[in-house]
């Protein structure tokens, strides 16, 4: 279905329009279904986020810095999203015994756990969404997007 009958556009839209809704549609289905995955284990996207950066720091801690720049929505309130990973005791927060101002972030078991069972379902999720192109388009797709994203301010 083209995004015009989506969105029951009564006219042609220019195709920068047409790309950019195109690309907001396909990112807000994506989310949707992505939440329903984690809903049942009262997980944010963002805080998924921040699980999956903390595993990639292989037990090394993280402060928030680190976090804030490697977040996929930089948007969003890294310490609030600490403040709830620590009420479920998915991660662990100390201060740095070398400099107080700054605090380590470590992923617990638990929170280790809680990926490793969401793990399977995420990759059959992002799998479901390539599976309708080729390699060879996927690269394309991710050589485009890339591309696009870099705003051109001429």
């Amino acid at each position: 279905m083209t995004i015009e009958e989506i969105i029951k556009a009564t006219s042609p839209l220019p195709l920068p329009r047409r790309t950019v809704l195109n690309i907001m549609y396909t990112q807000n289905a994506m989310s949707e279904k992505f939440h329903e995955i984690l809903k049942p284990y009262d997980l944010s996207g963002e805080q998924y986020n921040v699980l999956r950066i903390l595993r990639g720091q292989k037990g090394n801690p993280a402060n928030m810095s680190t976090l804030q720049e490697r977040m996929v929505a930089k948007s969003s309130n890294t310490t609030r999203l600490i403040d709830k990973l620590l009420l479920k005791e998915l991660v662990t927060r100390e201060v740095c015994p070398a400099n107080r101002r700054k605090m380590e972030i470590l992923i617990t078991a638990k929170g280790l756990g809680l990926l490793a069972e969401l793990d399977p379902q995420v990759d059959a999720h992002e799998n479901r969404y390539g599976k309708n192109l080729s390699d060879d388009e996927l690269i394309q797709l991710n050589t485009l997007l890339e591309k696009f994203r870099t705003y051109s301010s001429k």
